[in-house]
């Protein structure tokens, strides 16, 4: 791969000093390019995407051009800085959204955001409840984005029936692996809890959930905060941008960011919800999209939590029962052990639904 061949497909300005590697994304492959224009800094970041986990990539760029498209006037009409609250991808010197070399990979490039920064690992409600604030208002200034005009870059996503009638019970009946004996207790979790999967989807059936523009991916480094004042300002991230509910990504975020434990940490004992980053991430949330929310979304915000977490911990367990074949591993039980942290979590969650559903009420009342 020739970098210095890709930056010339792209409109940048000012003579380039130095391209590094950038990042640790696991998906793509990450370029920092320094350009000097009149003494002045530019930086650019450009990203080789993998086409192998994304390979409608005319699909993924529209998306995401016409999501920043919108989000920049919506951000001028309210008075923000465009450039510094919304990723600025930049066309090519032909006027495309990516460049494609000659042996069919795909680069895409948008202006890097000075003067910021992310957080890793969630290390207080403080910093969580910000994060919510960007997600939030992620969904305010997209309230009236036609959703249903954005490609579904990964089918069924965060359909929950779906994935457990079509994923996790072949799985089961199939045991390829022959690891259905090591987590009976775990099978048996799922399969009490089918009724939860279809909640949702039915809600959506009936018109009560509306279809909105969501993000998909909404842990803490997705986020880029002031690296002087330490507010959020920037969502980042947005190849999952797709049609689902605000719902998915309130209930993802809380599930990765509330748990008292790290995702694959075996001390079941102590893993629980953190009510304290629970509250304050609702409150930056709500802070921001609470108007733009029908009572229905609001209404099930605290089961949302419980629901994506459930979906999680199912899916580490299918590939578990699959032999390991979606998600990277370190070790033989990697995704059992995950599967019966997040199942940990939810138990916790059930047994504290009605405190997360009376922190709601008094947040919105």
């Amino acid at each position: 791969m020739n970098i210095n061949h890709v930056l010339e497909q792209f409109d940048f300005k000012g003579e380039l000093e130095n391209c590094d590697v950038f990042g640790s994304g696991h998906i793509n492959t990450t370029f920092l390019a320094t350009y000097d224009e009149n003494g002045k800094k530019r930086h650019y970041v450009i990203q080789k995407v993998n086409t192998n986990i994304f390979p409608d990539i005319d699909a993924l760029m529209n998306n995401i051009f016409s999501v920043t498209d919108f989000l920049r006037e919506k951000i001028k009409a309210d008075g923000g800085n465009p450039h510094r609250e919304t990723l600025h991808f930049i066309r090519t010197n032909d006027g495309k959204k990516y460049y494609r070399d000659e042996d069919g990979s795909c680069f895409r490039a948008y202006r890097f955001v000075d003067n910021s920064k992310a957080y890793d690992t969630v290390d207080s409600a403080e910093v969580f409840g910000k994060s919510g604030k960007a997600f939030g208002r992620f969904q305010k200034y997209l309230s009236d984005f036609p959703a249903e005009s954005l490609n579904e870059i990964i089918k069924n996503f965060h359909n929950t029936i779906w994935r457990y009638e079509n994923e996790f019970i072949p799985a089961v009946q199939a045991d390829k692996v022959d690891r259905v004996v090591n987590c009976g207790e775990e099978i048996k979790f799922v399969m009490h809890r089918r009724e939860d999967c279809k909640k949702l989807v039915e809600l959506i059936d009936k018109g009560e959930l509306p279809l909105r523009v969501t993000h998909n991916d909404t842990k803490l480094n997705n986020v880029l905060f002031d690296s002087d004042s330490d507010d959020a300002i920037c969502v980042i991230d947005l190849d999952t941008v797709m049609p689902g509910l605000a719902l998915y990504d309130f209930g993802d975020s809380i599930r990765f960011g509330a748990n008292s434990c790290a995702e694959d940490d075996d001390n079941y004992d102590k893993i629980e919800i953190m009510l304290d980053y629970f509250e304050a991430y609702a409150k930056g949330f709500l802070s921001e999209a609470g108007e733009a929310l029908n009572q229905c979304e609001i209404d099930n915000l605290a089961f949302s939590a419980k629901l994506m977490t459930f979906e999680c911990g199912m899916r580490f367990l299918t590939d578990y029962l699959n032999g390991d074949t979606y998600f990277k591993t370190a070790y033989p039980e990697h995704n059992l052990v995950r599967a019966k942290n997040q199942f940990a979590l939810v138990a916790d969650m059930e047994k504290k639904m009605d405190k997360m559903e009376q922190i709601i009420k008094d947040i919105t009342e």
